[in-house]
């Protein structure tokens, strides 16, 4: 059982979680009526400021505060209780997190920091608004370097034996975002803080983008693998089996430490300050990412079939019928695997180098965001959230919540289908991304984005609406979890922490080799970064000024 300090600091991290994914959904409630030329903001509020809350809040807070909160969970599970050090240590992490959020978020609100989430150069916010990032970022590795102190000691007192298939999977997280997070700290703590505030005059853009997508792709993977070690550890023991394989579970997860660093430029193939042979190489490393995704759908869906012919199924999809569609928590995550599939297909489109440049600039690119991000890592926690909350609070899942989660569930996923559909199709009648409402003079071509029935934007708002109602019946589950569903007076009645068996007899010992994959995964970083990053200082153009544009 987690000890009551360790439950104290996951559940205040998942509050903080919440109250973010509260105003953030709202914020992208106002975006499509605001593309829809259906609602005028009031003269202190724009569109721009609401589309960097809505980026800022969802994308990067509600994201890394829940996978926290879910990591500490699992680890003080899997490895044993925190100690006082660590305990102390994680929640001075979470605190110094928290300082950065809220004075980032008060930045946003306040008007002074409409750069959105990728917070691109030329585009200036508040020097402050860049040290809430900074704090944000250094809370979250004092929190990281507690997680690893803990791992590093039940190793020790365990010579010999492998860890844990949950805590193997919270360090390969932990690594990646450590390492991914050295491009954005670089960025921001000698780029944007010193031009912020004056100190100099001009900032290097492309640099500036450069190191922020060696952030942001990494990024991706920090939010998809949570979601990864839900599905590998937590869906075997819901449809009551074993984890298929703990090694490739294992490798799966070493690889996207190797393949997520080394592909940013596919986010600036339109950029023409790198070079097309560095954009090529990290196009052809970024399809070696599909490898440990075919490898997880793998993994599920045997372990799908074998949990179902356990029960009974017979014939060739038997097995499907016998999975506890009954129960949300499965339920939910089963449907975020499937939005997975056409999330994935459109992100090979994205990172191909002819399609992507009809696509790049569209509302396309919004709609992938949301089916791979909205719906699988959002879905996945949201499937966690239903079982992870009343085992921190000691309280009861009860058969009229179950019922509200599942109409959570569903309304949610017919909303995202709906608004990422529309997105999808809009992108691909050129419809603009990063723009309020624009109907360019009348033109015919603009017109086609808002006369149509399905492909338009009244489609768009329709389905942000459905999400809206969506993540207001969500917030109304997790505020009963956490306040009001009736205690577990029973050892019986108590929700538990559903970590399914893992066998590791056969697991190589060379997989939990941390400087080994550490050091490639450098290499790999050395060779799709060191020369370009270079050029771009060696050359570095006269800099940009500057610009505040609302």
């Amino acid at each position: 059982m987690i000890g009551i300090q360790d439950r104290r600091l996951a559940v205040s991290i998942i509050i903080v979680a919440y109250i973010a994914f509260l105003i953030g959904t709202f914020c992208g409630l106002l975006q499509v009526f605001v593309r829809n030329d259906a609602l005028d903001l009031p003269a202190w509020l724009d569109y721009y400021q609401i589309l960097t809350a809505h980026g800022v809040l969802l994308a990067l807070i509600y994201t890394t505060f829940f996978i926290f909160a879910f990591l500490i969970s699992g680890m003080s599970k899997s490895l044993g209780n925190f100690g006082p050090k660590v305990c102390r240590t994680l929640w001075i992490g979470f605190i110094v997190t928290t300082i950065g959020t809220i004075l980032a978020t008060v930045l946003i609100i306040s008007g002074k920091a409409s750069v959105l989430y990728t917070f691109y150069a030329p585009l200036k916010a508040s020097g402050w608004f860049y040290i809430g990032l900074a704090l944000w970022v250094i809370g979250t590795w004092i929190s990281c370097f507690a997680l690893v102190g803990h791992y590093i000691a039940w190793k020790n007192s365990h010579k010999g034996e492998v860890s844990p298939l949950f805590a193997y999977m919270t360090i390969t997280t932990i690594i990646l975002w450590i390492i991914a997070c050295l491009g954005v700290v670089a960025t921001v703590v000698f780029q944007y803080i010193p031009w912020a505030f004056g100190w100099v005059d001009t900032i290097n853009v492309e640099l500036s983008r450069s190191l922020f997508w060696y952030f942001g792709h990494p990024l991706v993977y920090f939010w998809l693998l949570p979601a990864y070690m839900a599905w590998y550890v937590v869906i075997p023991k819901l449809v009551g089996t074993k984890v298929f394989s703990d090694s490739l579970a294992r490798l799966a997860f070493v690889l996207f430490i190797l393949f997520s660093f080394p592909v940013g430029f596919h986010h600036q193939l339109t950029e023409p300050g790198i070079s097309s042979f560095w954009k090529f190489l990290q196009v052809v490393l970024t399809f070696m990412v599909i490898i440990p995704s075919l490898m997880t759908a793998f993994s599920m869906f045997a372990t799908f079939e074998i949990s179902g012919r356990k029960k009974g199924g017979s014939g060739l999809f038997g097995w499907f019928t016998k999975l506890p569609w009954k129960d949300v928590r499965f339920t939910s995550i089963f449907i975020a695997m499937l939005f997975f599939i056409p999330g994935g297909a459109g992100g090979i489109i994205n990172a191909s180098f002819q399609l992507n440049e009809l696509v790049h600039n569209t509302l396309w690119i919004v709609g992938h965001f949301h089916i791979t991000v909205g719906a699988p890592v959002a879905m996945t926690f949201m499937g966690i959230t239903f079982w992870l909350i009343p085992h921190l609070t000691g309280r009861k899942l009860t058969k009229s919540i179950q019922k509200l989660a599942f109409i959570q569930i569903i309304s949610w996923s017919v909303g995202m289908l709906l608004m990422s559909t529309a997105q999808h199709i809009l992108g691909l009648l050129g419809a603009p991304r990063r723009t309020a409402y624009a109907g360019y003079n009348g033109h015919q071509t603009a017109m086609q984005w808002f006369d149509g029935i399905l492909s338009n934007h009244v489609t768009m708002a329709i389905g942000g609406t459905i999400l809206f109602l969506s993540a207001m019946l969500l917030i109304y589950i997790v505020c009963n979890l956490l306040f009001f569903a009736p205690s577990a007076q029973k050892p019986a009645d108590m929700t538990e922490f559903p970590l399914a068996e893992s066998d590791t007899s056969h697991t190589p010992k060379f997989l939990e080799n941390w400087w080994l994959w550490i050091g490639i995964a450098v290499l790999l970083i050395v060779l799709a970064y060191a020369f370009p990053l270079a050029d771009m200082i060696h050359h570095s153009p006269p800099g940009s000024k500057g610009q505040i544009t609302w």
